[in-house]
């Protein structure tokens, strides 16, 4: 009256089922860890062209317009 049962038969492959599942989670942040570096060093065009029309603006704005200050005490 030897019965084995499912769960025992689960256990004996704990530790093949961890390998894999650590396989995959340092897999899923491998693929995390490139892609922010890829998209540091290559950012997308829209954001680069953004940045250079903000750039532009300041620039043409305090070229040639006369500033006006005032201090309130």
């Amino acid at each position: 009256m030897n019965r084995k049962t499912t769960l025992t038969a689960l256990g004996g492959y704990q530790p093949f089922l961890f390998c894999i599942g650590m396989y995959f989670v340092a897999l899923i942040f491998s693929i995390m860890i490139c892609s922010a570096i890829f998209h540091a060093i290559h950012p997308k065009n829209a954001i680069v062209r953004n940045e250079e029309r903000k750039e532009r603006r300041l620039e043409a704005s305090s070229v040639g317009s006369p500033v006006l200050l005032t201090a309130v005490k």
